[in-house]
């Protein structure tokens, strides 16, 4: 049996018995948030409860690393529309140690993406067209400094309301233990 019919046939028994009615809420978040975080697997449900955030509670965009790295990108863009449409008035970026951006090897991911079958023909399109593999897919050498990177990304933005408090965390993936960063009240003190 495929996994997208296990899925199919849990979702049809969590529909019938009314499982999704534990789960209701609006789409504002309650706490007014939104947190930006990695998506590895070890932060689906240990990343909330680490944080105390239930179902509802806030806004979460995951990606690899928990790095904005285009300030005109689908991911800043997500960050607008929590903060002027979803009454998101908060910021939290949460990387986590021992993540995989942190060793990303442009060259090695670039001869996988061979090996699985993308041509030659098509990566040197890319790169005549101006698209630089490497530099594109390119990690970060230290957790803490993709996490300030991003903050400061976020906080720079023009589009960012004024003194909206933009905060940096680090989280063990084995523990949940939070280190702070970048704390986005201290600096909006600071700018007042």
């Amino acid at each position: 049996m495929s996994q997208i019919t296990d899925i199919m046939e849990f979702n049809k028994k969590f529909v019938e018995q009314k499982e999704y009615e534990t789960y209701l809420t609006s789409r504002f978040p309650d706490k007014k948030m939104l947190i930006i975080t990695c998506m590895d697997t070890r932060l689906v449900e240990l990343l909330p409860k680490a944080m105390n955030f239930k179902n509802g509670d806030v806004k979460i965009i995951k990606n690899a690393g928990a790095v904005i790295s285009q300030p005109f990108g689908s991911v800043m863009r997500s960050v607008m529309v929590a903060l002027y449409e979803l009454d998101a008035d908060e910021v939290i970026v949460v990387g986590h140690y021992e993540c995989g951006m942190a060793s990303l090897n442009a060259d090695k991911m670039i001869n996988s993406i061979k090996e699985r079958g993308v041509s030659e023909q098509v990566l040197s399109t890319l790169e005549n067209s101006g698209i630089k593999l490497t530099k594109w897919l390119r990690g970060f050498d230290n957790v803490e400094e993709g996490v300030i990177q991003t903050v400061e990304l976020i906080k720079r933005h023009p589009l960012l309301p004024p003194n909206v408090p933009v905060h940096g965390m680090i989280i063990d993936p084995a523990t949940g233990a939070l280190e702070l960063v970048s704390d986005g009240y201290v600096e909006n003190k600071a700018t007042l």
